[in-house]
């Protein structure tokens, strides 16, 4: 059937499938007067744009991964956390090892992805990564140590929690104390694709969990602001006290709140999720 024989409907249709790439027929397509028609070839020049510039960002963001394969290196480690601003939960870090010839268009830094999309990256990324490993450090562990030296550690543990050793880190804006090669990028989950596979495995990681503490304590909505100083949290905080395994007692206002339930006689909730 010739082109101007068929129906928008059926142009639409065309246009979706990979014979859409002949540009004979698409110059075939550009002489047909019919308005529709038009509409449908801006509409699918926009996206062969959109698409390419995805491909474009990919291939920009393999930069330090290929330039370390050229210098000898296989296996890289990508390494990133989640959660090291909020009063409540854990610190989330992972570490990943993708092979050389992934790709998944799109990922970027986990934080401008949709929930939707995340979850579905995460999905692939464990299915196609070479390894993997994801490490909690709780509101304890963070206490203790400080946010800093918590998420170091746990980025450390996740690099030796690797089923497959890594011979170079990649590692979002932190120094490892472990003795393999390594560099360190600011805002490195929107500059390496690897670190961008770790900084999501890790946040929906993190988002799952807090979703999961907001089902038995709904009172903090932790569903919403997972563990973030919002309104509804600081008005839950001060209406119900901390949860001593959960709040980080050394952050601000949590610590002010421990103070104030101590001089009033009355003490934090009792309870936790595990």
């Amino acid at each position: 059937m010739k082109l101007e024989e068929l129906t928008i409907k059926e142009v639409e249709e065309w246009l979706d499938k990979e014979e859409y790439s002949s540009t004979e027929r698409l110059e075939a397509l550009k002489n047909d007067s019919r308005k529709g028609v038009q509409s449908l070839l801006r509409r699918h020049q926009r996206k062969i744009e959109a698409h390419n510039k995805l491909i474009e960002m990919h291939q920009d963001m393999l930069k330090f991964e290929w330039e370390l394969y050229d210098q000898g290196y296989q296996h890289i480690a990508g390494i990133d956390e989640v959660g090291r601003g909020p009063l409540a939960g854990p610190v989330v870090t992972a570490a990943v090892i993708l092979p050389k010839d992934f790709q998944l268009l799109g990922l970027n830094d986990s934080k401008k992805l949709s929930k939707e999309k995340r979850e579905k990256f995460a999905e692939i990324i464990k299915k196609e990564a070479q390894s993997y490993s994801i490490i909690f450090s709780t509101a304890a562990e963070i206490d203790q140590l400080n946010i800093y030296q918590a998420t170091k550690k746990a980025m450390e543990k996740a690099v030796q929690s690797l089923s497959l050793e890594a011979d170079h880190l990649l590692v979002d804006a932190m120094n490892l104390t472990v003795d393999i090669p390594q560099t360190s990028l600011i805002k490195g989950d929107a500059r390496s694709l690897s670190i961008a596979a770790s900084s999501c495995l890790a946040k929906v990681a993190r988002d799952t969990y807090m979703e999961q503490l907001h089902k038995k304590f709904p009172q903090y909505h932790f569903d919403k602001n997972m563990g973030y100083g919002t309104k509804e949290h600081l008005e839950g905080i001060k209406k119900f006290g901390i949860l001593p395994s959960e709040h980080r007692k050394s952050f601000q206002p949590v610590s002010e709140s421990i103070r104030q339930s101590r001089q009033e006689g009355t003490g934090p909730v009792q309870t936790s999720l595990f």
